[in-house]
């Protein structure tokens, strides 16, 4: 009876997991802003009690820093919308100028590209006279553009403002949390996980913010002595890109690598400006960041990669960016809960006997 009682456990919990991924993909609108809105509160709540603690009201606090953080995001639209705007439009001329550019890379492709298609061709050409083929129209790129400019503007919106009635609450929302167990050992683990979800949450998000932004000036001023138009959209788009581990680094070297062969006439030259940018990250990928976050993360870096493959899937770039604060979360859910310390120790990248953990 016992293990019948397991086994229908262990299927129920399956079920939950799968039932979780299968409500987050489909309410992506919904769940979004929320979970960005929870992040950025946790990110700012240190300095809000800060700014608390001389004297300001906490809802006053918590406006200047909203608006902060809605007066940064502005003005990183400002100041590189513009110029992604007008490459976007751009983007059918720079490809063929690129084409041009690496005409022996190019050629080289089309053969095999050829090869393909001829293959595929013999391999259908048997059922094509019986087969209806139905085109459907793509959405045009400028309705495309507008729609998710919309569900961006949308989704920032929605996250402010709750980070605004978040912050507002001061320990209001941590203190109903405490009161919805029963037995005080259940409100003393529930406010115990709460602050250490707060505490690591916070400071890796605040700490990597401050290194992604020395990063983005780093790779202005980098891309600027070099020569590179518009150096100061790149360090903005590094500055976000950092946010995403592994893969951020990968995609700015190769949309960097791109632009510099299309802006400079030698191709020995606009490698300057890719080869810098790897370095900058790699850098601080290497030695900036585990010296400043260092033991703060604990991570088991397999569990990081397939957590971002897994919410960049779901989500695309946005849960790609959250797949890590997501997965802290969870680290340290899990290392209050006696009956899920195995998956915790799974999670951490130092490796200690499954009873070591001080809170029990």
């Amino acid at each position: 009876m016992t293990n019948d009682l397991k086994a229908i456990r262990r299927s129920l919990a399956v079920l939950a997991t799968i039932s979780v991924f299968v409500v987050a993909y489909h309410a992506r609108e919904l769940i979004l802003p929320v979970l960005l809105g929870f992040l950025l509160a946790l990110t700012l709540s240190p300095v809000n009690r800060s700014i608390q603690r001389i004297g300001v009201p906490a809802g006053i606090s918590a406006t200047l820093l909203v608006l902060v953080a809605a007066a940064g995001i502005v003005l990183a639209i400002f100041f590189a919308g513009g110029t992604v705007a007008e490459w976007t439009n751009d983007a059918p001329a720079i490809a063929q100028q690129l084409k041009q550019k690496l005409s022996g890379v190019s050629e080289a492709l089309e053969v095999v590209q050829k090869t393909s298609k001829d293959i595929e061709e013999m391999a259908t050409e048997a059922e094509a006279d019986t087969t209806q083929k139905v085109a459907v129209k793509p959405p045009s790129l400028l309705n495309s553009a507008v729609t998710v400019a919309a569900s961006t503007v949308t989704s920032i919106g929605v996250a402010l403002i709750l980070t605004l009635f978040l912050l507002a609450s001061g320990d209001l929302f941590y203190t109903k949390i405490v009161q919805s167990f029963p037995t005080l050992t259940g409100k003393k683990r529930a406010l115990s996980t709460v602050y250490d979800i707060e505490r690591q949450v916070s400071g890796y998000l605040f700490t990597i913010t401050l290194i992604n932004a020395g990063l983005g000036i780093a790779v202005t001023l980098a891309l600027w002595a070099i020569g590179l138009e518009y150096a100061y959209v790149w360090g903005i788009a590094a500055f976000l890109l950092n946010y995403v581990p592994v893969l951020g680094g990968i995609i700015g070297t190769v949309l960097i690598a791109a632009y510099s062969i299309v802006t400079f006439d030698s191709l020995t030259y606009a490698f300057l400006a890719p080869v810098a940018y790897q370095l900058l990250t790699t850098s601080e990928a290497q030695f900036v960041t585990p010296y400043i976050v260092g033991r703060r993360m604990e991570l088991n870096i397999v569990a990081v990669f397939l957590t971002v493959v897994l919410w960049g899937w779901i989500w695309g770039i946005a849960g790609v960016i959250v797949a890590v604060p997501f997965l802290l979360v969870f680290k340290v859910v899990c290392d209050n809960f006696d009956d899920l310390a195995i998956v915790g120790n799974f999670l951490s990248s130092a490796e200690r006997p499954l009873n070591s953990n001080p809170k029990r």
